[in-house]
């Protein structure tokens, strides 16, 4: 079977709940679209206010404290919320990635070696068995290895030890001061070896919140690399069904899965920064046009949040004290402001008392963007 280019933005719209909102909760809502970056800690909010219907910052707050929702470092070594129940699975096929990550020359240049680091991950774990902050976490190893050395040890520990983010906020769960408790009871993964069935796991979970897909999709969203991935999807041949691309290349998904018809419609919508469903793909046109990957992803990784218009991005949108200020980087209907519009005042509510100029740190891209028409809605 052959799947067109706009078939693959309509599966994608579809399994990422941008076809329409649903009824979920804020633990089902994460567990459906498999994992919201969470390098801003508003960003999961406005994420699942995208996707569910009647979300409140509420039923976040408490999934988190709850720990039916948790946050840490998984793919692309960068800060994820993820459904709890699929943290162990995807933090040991992340393994190796984070071991070579973290266990490297900036690691050692504290004078311990990678084997040092091993030993000390079952140290750290236990010590953030009681919930510590990342100055607690610091002053003991500063007691252990000298004040001097502390920074470079905690660089890798905090990344390459299973920790999650404990909540501290407000106004979004986790301030600027973070926070750490110990993932899990179990023992804490070791050395570099893929852990196929954990990988297997995660590219299923992957090929359900994103699929279709290809190797060299997977290999990106979670920087494995693709020779696992692709051995991985070969011992997957009884649940996973191949498909070819509209360029010929091989493409994976689970059978049964949503594959919507391409002109299914697709309604506006006002994207976080960093959602995932940028990111998620090593061919990012499927969502964002390639002449504009330039403008949206920003050389130090920065992804702007996006205006998404008939299942792509057209721009760029930043909330102000007026309202949210929206950047069309083409012309649109007078149909699709109004429908920008909607969302706009819809998401000046929800951001309500609790931060209503969200993102304003990032607004220096602004200056950085070309002409283009500039509204406020």
């Amino acid at each position: 079977m052959t799947i067109s280019a706009r078939a693959l933005n309509r599966a994608t719209l579809s399994r990422q709940l941008l076809l329409a909102r649903e009824p979920l909760t804020a633990a089902e809502g994460v567990r459906r679209v498999v994992a919201l970056q969470a390098q801003h800690p508003a960003s999961p909010y406005i994420a699942l206010w995208n996707r569910l219907t009647d979300f409140t910052p509420e039923a976040l707050d408490a999934a988190f404290a709850e720990r039916s929702v948790v946050k840490g470092t998984l793919m692309r070594i960068t800060l994820h919320a993820v459904h709890a129940g699929d943290y162990p699975a995807f933090r040991a096929a992340m393994q190796p990635v984070l071991y070579a990550s973290r266990m490297g020359s900036r690691f050692t240049a504290s004078g311990l070696t990678p084997a040092d680091g091993e030993e000390l991950v079952a140290e750290v774990v236990e010590f953030a068995r009681t919930p510590r902050t990342s100055a607690e976490i610091q002053a003991w190893l500063a007691e252990r290895f000298g004040a001097e050395r502390k920074d470079a040890v905690w660089w890798g520990m905090k990344a390459y030890a299973p920790l999650h983010h404990v909540p501290t906020g407000p106004p979004w769960s986790f301030g600027a001061r973070a926070a750490f408790v110990a993932a899990g009871e179990g023992p804490a993964p070791r050395g570099r070896t893929v852990d196929e069935e954990a990988l297997r796991t995660l590219i299923l979970r992957y090929l359900a919140g994103f699929g279709p897909a290809s190797v060299a999709d997977v290999a990106q969203f979670s920087m494995v690399g693709r020779a696992p991935v692709r051995a991985a999807l070969t011992a997957l041949t009884e649940e996973v069904e191949r498909l070819e691309g509209p360029d010929g290349e091989a493409l994976f998904d689970l059978p049964g899965a949503s594959r919507p018809d391409a002109g299914t419609p697709a309604p506006a919508r006002l994207m976080a920064m960093w959602d995932s469903t940028l990111l998620a793909y090593a061919d990012r046109g499927r969502v964002i046009p390639p002449e504009y990957r330039p403008l949206v992803i920003r050389r130090n990784g920065d992804v702007l949040p996006t205006l998404l218009v008939d299942g792509h991005v057209a721009g760029v949108w930043r909330p102000t004290a007026d309202g949210v200020e929206a950047t069309a980087f083409h012309p649109l209907p007078a149909a699709v402001w109004n429908e920008l519009g909607e969302e706009a005042e819809a998401l000046t509510a929800f951001l309500g008392a609790r931060e209503r100029t969200v993102y304003g740190r990032y607004h220096h891209w602004w200056a950085k963007l070309p002409d283009a028409d500039v509204r406020m809605l």
